[in-house]
Formats: C-alpha cells, structure tokens, sequence
C-alpha cells in the first residue's frame, strides 16, 4: 500500500501498521468506555448531592437531566460539524471538554454550578458518541465492521454494569465529588491516546455554509418534544403548557423539513431517509431503548417495595442486563458480519418481547433467581440487536455523512430512553394517585390500600406495553433489505482514499 492517498497520522508506525484500525478502534473504546460509565455512576449517587449540596430532590434530579437534554439536543449538531470540519479535532475536542466539565463538577461549590458544568461534560459526551460510530465505520472493511461495533457495544454495557457498583463504593468510601473525578484520568490517557492515532481529516474547501435556520429548528423541534417528556404528570398529562410545546414541536419540524428542501447544504440531508435501513433501523433503535429503560426504571420499585431488597442489593441485581448485553453484543456483531443484519435485529426484538412477558410473571413471593434469569434474558435480547442494527444504519450512510448518522442515532436511544422512563414513570404515578384515591375515599389506612398485587399491575401494564413496542420493532426490521453494505464499497480497502 502506498503512502499517497493514506490516512495521515503524527505517528506514521501506527498509519502503516496493517492492524491501524483496531489502534483507532482503541481510542473510541476508551470514549465510549468513560462516557458510559459516567451516564450509569450519577444517579446512584444522586441522594448524596441531595445531602452534600442541601438541595430538593427536584433541583438535584436536574443533575442527571441537563446532562441528558444537552446530550441529546447536541448530538446531531455536533455530528455535523464533524462531517464538515473533520472528526478528529471534534472527537479529540470531545474528550478534552469532557475532562475539564468532570473535573469541575467534582469541584462545584454548589447545585446549579454543579449543574452547569454538567451540560459542558455533556457537550463532551456529544463530541464523542457523535463520532464513534463514524470513526469505526470509516476505517473497518465491510467484513469486519460489525465485529468493531459488537466489541464497543460491548464495552459501553460493560462499563455500564460497572458504574453502579464503582459509584456506590467511591460515595462510601470517599464523597460524591470522586465519581466526576474519576472521569480526569482517563480523559487524559483518551485525549493522548486519540491525538496519536485517530485519522487525519481530508482536506475541505475553505468556504463552508453552515445551516444555522435548519439547526435551530431542528433543535427546537427536540428540545421541545423532549420538554414535554419531563413535564408528564399523573393527574394533567395534557396541560396548556404541554399542548404548546407539542404545537411548537410539530410546526418546528415543518419549518425544517422546507428549510432542509432549499438548502444548499443542510444540516440534515432529508434524503439519508430514503434509505430503508437508515430509517427503519434509528426507529427501531429507539423502540429498542423504550423497551429497555422502561423495565428497568419499574424494576428497582419492585425490588425494593415489593421484594423488600434494600438499595445496594437492588442495585446487584440490575447488573445481569449490561453484563448479559455485553458478552452477547461480542458475537452478534461478529455473526453479523457472516450472516447480514436482518435475522439479529428481528430476532433481538422478538426475544425482547418474549423477556418482557417473563416479568410480568413475576409476583412478591419470586425469588432472586426468578429474577436474575429474566434480567439476563432481556440483556441477551438487546445484545443480538443492538450492534447488527447500529451497524445497518451506519453503512447506509454516506461516508461524507458519516458523524451526522451516528449523531442521529445516539440521538434516537437517548429519545428512546426518555420516552420509556417518562412513559413507565406516568403509569405507576398515575396508578399511585388512584390508589391513595381509592384509600381516602374508603377510609381506610393507605399501607393497607397498597397491596403487593396493586403495584404490581401497574408494572405489569408497562411490561405489556413495551411488549408491543418490542414487537413492533421486530416487524419493522424484518424489512429491512438484504444488502446494506452498497454505499460503503469504496472502504472496503480501510487506509486508502
């Protein structure tokens, strides 16, 4: 291989190396190792910042939320500039702000600075998950692309069951400071790591147009629909100031869509959607993440008030999702490669549905393996879909659009996330409201009113629902097409352009 037309690197031994892309590979695990660990090690600390800070648990949830909101509103804007800029500097860029938001979370003074520098470690975030997929794609062969995605979908799981336990032990034994903290060392090895290895971006012209009416609607399209998620209330769901921002959503998303049309170089090529597998695989991406965050965020309310497990055995017994999700997504992404995406991605979704419908099963008298097992068979599920699916969307994008698709797909999990807690969170309180209802009105004492068998409809109305959304996933992926690989032909060869 010549050195014309080869990825340019500040250490021409790794460019040269025939195994350079797994060094590439190295230094986006590293990202998606630290920014997965830090989205699961927040919240079990959240009650020590309640403490620590004297803050309401309303302005302390705000921890965890502004990091998510930024996250997501950011992701397909950032991913953008990556394709036009170069994904390089914006990945290195990612980890560096990354670095600097935890290390002043850890030293905020106080709640809202805490929350503030939450959204810079979030702009971070954005940074890289908008780049990890475009980097392994652009530098993995065809063959071997699905491979790369299953091990950093791998690695994030893991990373993942690890927050929880890392988080617990670092609030007992040191402060809730330490889990922003942990964060710096190896933000700094990923920045040095990244810098050394990560491909040159190719030369671009030296006038670019920058869509700013079609990134402003856009964002307010989102911003706004995911408002409506955080507003939802047992007793007024449907409120004026919800029915507003539904209409602000809606008519944002018209303006765009006639924005994106005339624009000579938008924000959102419109027709990335034409591609079958692009749509159908973001959709169903997001349904995936419904099904998932939705169980889980009922789960630990059974554990704790029907199982009568106190929080750190709660905790343990999560971790069976990210760890099951994780040794799978190793081989689905592998097979994935031999055997095309189709029958992973339905096939996850089907035994997600079958997973959902084992816990609704469960009852106050099951036992810790009743379920361990079920936990382990919904993380086997979204380990056979989620790496076959990413890689899907991603190889059916353009190369030139590479950071804006996985941008866009970060962007639907985190919508799917959302709408499965808001969704889950809206049927047990509104459950809740009518048995406290129920009790006063028969005046009698509330703790009898709330029987295990009444809390556990209310979970078992969200398992049924998320069941269907499970299915319907499924069948959405059974239309996918069978070749998704054409518009990535010219990569087949990685280090050459």
């Amino acid at each position: 291989m010549g050195t014309r037309g080869r990825i340019q690197t500040p250490l021409a031994i790794f460019s040269g190396s025939d195994r350079y892309r797994w060094h590439v590979l190295g230094a986006v695990l590293i990202g998606a190792f630290m920014s997965a660990l830090d989205a699961s090690i927040v919240n079990i600390a959240l009650p020590a910042v309640t403490v620590t800070y004297h803050s309401r648990l309303g302005v302390v949830e705000w921890v965890s939320l502004s990091y998510l909101l930024t996250l997501t509103l950011a992701l397909p804007a950032l991913g953008r500039l990556a394709d036009m800029f170069g994904r390089k500097p914006l990945y290195n860029l990612g980890f560096v702000v990354f670095t600097v938001g935890s290390f002043f979370c850890g030293a905020a003074p106080g709640i809202v600075s805490l929350v503030l520098w939450r959204v810079v470690q979030a702009t971070g975030a954005a940074l890289l998950q908008s780049n990890s997929l475009a980097l392994i794609t652009q530098v993995f062969p065809e063959r071997e692309r699905g491979r790369a995605i299953g091990l950093q979908g791998a690695v994030q799981a893991a990373a993942m069951s690890l927050g929880p336990y890392l988080g617990g032990m670092l609030v007992k034994h040191l402060s809730c400071q330490a889990i922003f903290y942990v964060n710096v060392p190896i933000g700094i090895v990923g920045t040095m790591v990244a810098w050394l290895v990560l491909p040159a971006p190719a030369e671009r012209k030296a006038r670019v147009s920058i869509d700013w009416a079609g990134g402003l609607t856009f964002s307010t399209a989102l911003a706004s629909l995911m408002l409506v998620l955080t507003q939802l209330t047992a007793k007024n769901w449907i409120s004026r100031h919800t029915s507003l921002l539904l209409f602000l959503a809606a008519a944002s998303v018209a303006v765009f869509c006639l924005i994106e049309r005339r624009a000579a170089e938008p924000f959102i090529k419109l027709s990335l959607f034409r591609e079958r597998n692009f749509t159908i695989g973001n959709i169903s991406g997001m349904f995936s993440y419904m099904a998932l965050f939705a169980p889980l965020f009922m789960l630990p309310f059974y554990l704790e008030k029907v199982l009568k497990l106190d929080p750190e055995k709660a905790g343990t017994l999560l971790t069976p999702v990210p760890m099951a999700l994780s040794a799978v997504a190793l081989f689905s992404g592998y097979l994935s490669d031999k055997f095309g995406v189709r029958i992973f991605t339905t096939g996850g979704m089907a035994l997600t549905a079958v997973s959902l419908y084992t816990l609704t099963t469960l009852h106050s008298n099951s036992s810790v393996f009743d379920v361990v097992w079920r936990l382990a068979l919904l993380g086997v599920s979204l380990g056979l879909f989620t790496p076959p699916n990413n890689r899907s969307v991603m190889c059916a994008a353009p190369e030139a659009d590479l950071s804006v698709a996985g941008g866009l797909l970060n962007m639907m999990r985190s919508l799917g996330m959302m709408c499965g807690v808001a969704f889950a969170q809206f049927i047990y309180s509104r459950e809740l409201h009518e048995l406290l209802d129920k009790a006063a009105a028969e005046t009698e004492p509330v703790t009898r009113q709330l029987r295990y068998h009444d809390m556990m409809l209310s979970f078992d109305k969200v398992y049924v629902a998320m069941i269907f959304v499970a299915v319907a996933a499924a069948l959405m992926s059974v239309l996918k097409e069978r070749q998704e690989l054409a518009g990535h032909k010219h990569l087949e060869t990685p280090l050459e352009f």
